[in-house]
């Protein structure tokens, strides 16, 4: 493949662990595509070596480009920011704390050009603080939803980790700035995706995503979530009932509300009015909710069976869920 269209990796930092952000910084300087921009904003980091490195490998690369935040801007304004300073006809977010396989730049450039689509997102490893292999295909550990083209679950779901992600420009152009109800940037990515040329996947693991407690999102499991609410919160049911509603709200119905203020098209405007309705009810039911076709209709696709199982017993058997809560 020609080395014509520039791509920029967005990569935020911020009080990032030194061995990560070397081992970071060097997977992405290696990439065997080399019209690359790598634009790093570091958020007000309070530990000394973040920028010792970043300078360092400014300097080593002149494809680097940091920009270091006067006054902290918080996780999704920092990406906004970023956002703002991409020029290139595709774009890649990036963590600060992965390591990408060499390929991993190239293959979603081909894949995406040879798809003619809006975003492509990668399968990825999962590895812990060391580096060491935890679990392969985080597609099916995860239970990601594989879409190709256009689909209703780039609504209601999120479309692959951001870090796994590449976008045109035409989606980059149409997410800022940002909206009041953004929560997620990459999904918002999707959703803007699907309303544009859609979106595709690669099922090959490009990256190895690490797993630490200081994840921001997508690395815990339901029990490492379960526990840390228990620890902060108890596990009464009263405490169970405030878990339920928080993870409805924030996981599901805060998306749904981002989706509809970035909504052109009006098939999917209904959709999303019919979804938050929905969520809405499934907030409000205390023993059971009987609207399962619905839970299909808006959640239901390709890959997610577990996942589906454990959100319909949230969704509508909250006794049931209260006792595996408790359990867990």
């Amino acid at each position: 493949m020609e080395e014509e269209s520039l791509v920029d990796i967005l990569l935020p930092t911020y009080n990032t662990n030194e061995k990560y952000l070397r081992e970071q910084l060097d997977s992405l300087i290696n990439q065997t595509y080399n019209n690359i921009k790598i634009y790093i904003s570091d958020d007000c980091s309070t530990v000394k070596h973040v920028l010792e490195v970043l300078e360092e490998f400014q300097n080593k690369d002149s494809r680097i480009v940091v920009f270091k935040q006067k006054q902290n801007l918080g996780y999704n304004s920092n990406f906004e920011f970023l956002l703002k300073q991409s020029t290139a006809e595709y774009v890649m977010f990036c963590d600060h704390d992965d390591i990408w396989h060499e390929d991993k730049v190239k293959k979603s450039l081909e894949k995406i050009k040879d798809a003619n689509c809006g975003l492509v997102y990668a399968n990825c490893r999962q590895i812990d603080e060391n580096g060491n292999l935890i679990k392969n295909d985080y597609f099916k550990n995860k239970n990601i939803p594989l879409i190709k083209g256009t689909s209703n679950l780039a609504i209601s779901r999120y479309a692959g980790l951001g870090c796994s992600q590449i976008i045109t420009k035409e989606v980059k152009d149409k997410m800022i700035p940002f909206r009041e109800g953004v929560m997620a940037h990459d999904w918002l990515a999707g959703f803007i995706a699907n309303e544009q040329n859609g979106i595709d996947y690669i099922y090959e693991e490009l990256f190895d995503y690490r797993l630490h407690t200081n994840n921001v999102f997508g690395g815990r499991n339901l029990n490492q979530n379960l526990n840390k609410w228990k620890e902060q919160h108890g596990n009464t049911y009263s405490s169970f009932k405030e878990y339920r509603k928080d993870a409805i709200k924030r996981a599901y119905l805060s998306g749904a509300k981002m989706c509809l203020e970035y909504s052109e098209k009006e098939e999917d405007k209904e959709f999303i009015i019919h979804l938050i309705k929905y969520y809405e009810k499934v907030l409000n039911t205390r023993i059971i909710n009987l609207h399962l076709i619905q839970y299909f209709k808006f959640l239901g696709g390709k890959n997610l069976c577990k996942k589906m199982c454990k959100e319909l017993i949230l969704f509508s058997f909250p006794l049931i869920a209260y006792i595996v809560f408790k359990s867990r």
